[in-house]
């Protein structure tokens, strides 16, 4: 049971022991507190028990001598005011005599007490006899009761006053007995004071003990360590306090320390090996340098063919054949030259423009193309070849059915530009719909074979490939969609460029 009252108290944060600590502390001294008041209160109340009997005697006598008075005002000049003030004293009396002693004693106290009593009694009787008498006017009567009762009177306050002193005899003895009980009750006082505190100093000690004592280890680790002496023992600690924590951030921070110290000697191990092959790596990079100076002769090449081809057209007098080898040569030139960069909206418009051209020559009245484009510029950035791949994949679907429809539209909202590519084809699938939006979402730039149709001439490449250029482009992945397209038919391609780029 001890056990696990410690572990409890050891799994506890750095704040709740301290606050416990200080809670008990706390106790301890309300306790202190409240046993030397009990003391200093007992003694107080039998101090002040001592002479509340003489206090009592005193008000009890003035309460008898108001009674005399009224009784002899009433005799004398029967007034409304003598007689109510005769009740109420003679009421204050009885209730002070009926708690004295009602028998003999053989304590000189308690018979005095005794005879108070039965003096109280007579007097009460008398003057009670008396007012009746002046009730009724009976002369003889008012005088025989009246002198008994001033007789009784007289003998009561003698004997009040002998009682009185009895008891101040014997209140001067509980004083003397008193003052003695209340030096032992400031000794006791003092002796629980000093073993609370010695309890309070015991409690902070254990508490400042069991907090210091992980810490001191801690800061002779962190020396060794900071003396590059990394052979140090680990903590293991398993509190779940701040402690405990501290011990399991430093033991995980020497393993780690102890795991790089050996990556870096791999490293020195491997640094050899690759320097190794530094030599044939600068040979494979020259190498790389005039494949890359082949590859710009080739484009170079195409376009000067092409020029060529133009101009024996135009020698000839075929200005459509030469307009379209113009136009082929344009739009390789812009494939090229602009695909590492960024270009407006209207260049790729532009293109989009040369690009349709190139299909209607191929396809004739079979390929119907619309754009609907509001007027004025659209100056924002975007990737180049964005909209090409969309308007060759609608071309391609929309040219299954008898005649291809493809229609471009741009839209203007607050935030957006909206451009989508609608055709009249089949629609894409759901599962090839969304086999490209995984794609896009794993960076992946093919479809798996099982999302494509049997009769697909493509993998998805070009269309995965725009949507992940915007997505890198604009760090964003609400830019595309793709739904059905117009009155359910077909598919349609939306982008949304941001309005502010």
């Amino acid at each position: 049971m001890k056990l696990k009252i410690v572990d409890y108290i050891r799994n506890k944060s750095l704040r709740w022991r301290i606050m416990a600590c200080i809670g008990i502390a706390i106790l301890i001294l309300a306790a202190s507190l409240f046993t030397t008041m009990r003391l200093s209160y007992y003694s107080m109340q039998n101090l002040g028990d001592s002479y509340k009997s003489n206090s009592e005697l005193t008000y009890f006598s003035q309460a008898v001598t108001t009674t005399e008075k009224a009784m002899e005002n009433y005799v004398s000049y029967r007034s409304f005011e003598s007689i109510d003030a005769y009740y109420n004293s003679r009421t204050k009396v009885e209730v002070y005599y009926e708690s004295l002693q009602d028998f003999p004693s053989k304590n000189e106290v308690a018979h005095k007490e005794y005879i108070v009593h039965q003096l109280t009694e007579a007097f009460l009787y008398y003057s009670n006899l008396a007012i009746s008498a002046r009730r009724a006017n009976n002369e003889a009567e008012i005088q025989l009761n009246y002198n008994y009762a001033m007789d009784s009177y007289n003998y009561l306050t003698s004997q009040i006053l002998e009682l009185n002193n009895l008891r101040l005899q014997q209140n001067a003895q509980r004083y003397d007995q008193n003052q003695s009980r209340i030096l032992i009750s400031n000794t006791i006082s003092v002796i629980f004071f000093l073993v609370f505190t010695l309890m309070i100093f015991i409690v902070l000690y254990l508490t400042i003990t069991s907090i210091m004592e992980p810490l001191a280890d801690i800061s002779e680790v962190a020396h060794k360590v900071a003396r590059r002496n990394f052979d140090v023992p680990l903590f293991n600690r398993t509190s779940n306090d701040e402690i405990g924590t501290i011990c399991t951030a430093f033991d995980r921070m020497i393993i780690s320390i102890r795991e790089y110290i050996d990556t870096i000697w791999e490293k020195a191990r491997t640094e050899a090996e690759l320097k190794e092959k530094e030599i044939e790596m600068q040979a494979l990079y020259t190498d790389a340098q005039l494949r890359a100076l082949q590859n710009q002769v080739n484009p170079h090449f195409l376009f000067n063919t092409l020029n060529t081809g133009a101009q024996l057209a135009m020698m000839e007098n075929a200005d459509k054949t030469c307009y379209f080898i113009e136009q082929v040569a344009d739009f390789f030139r812009y494939n090229i030259q602009q695909q590492e960069r960024l270009v407006s909206i209207d260049e790729e418009l532009g293109l989009i423009d040369n690009f349709v051209y190139i299909m209607k020559v191929r396809f004739g009245n079979r390929l119907e193309f619309t754009k609907e484009i509001p007027e004025g510029s659209f100056p924002q950035h975007i990737p180049s070849m964005t909209l090409q791949p969309l308007v060759e994949n609608c071309i391609k679907h929309g040219l299954k059915n008898t005649k291809g429809k493809v229609t471009l539209r741009v839209e203007i909202e607050e935030k957006f530009i909206v451009i989508s590519v609608s055709d009249n084809g089949d629609g894409m699938p759901e599962k090839t719909r969304e086999a490209v939006f995984k794609a896009v979402a794993s960076e992946n730039t093919r479809l798996p074979a099982e999302a494509l149709d049997d009769n697909s001439t493509h993998n998805g490449t070009g269309l995965i490939s725009v949507f992940l250029r915007l997505q890198l482009q604009f760090h964003r992945y609400d830019l595309f969609d793709i739904q059905s397209g117009d009155n359910g038919q077909g598919t349609k391609f939306i982008i949304r460029i941001p309005n502010h780029v």
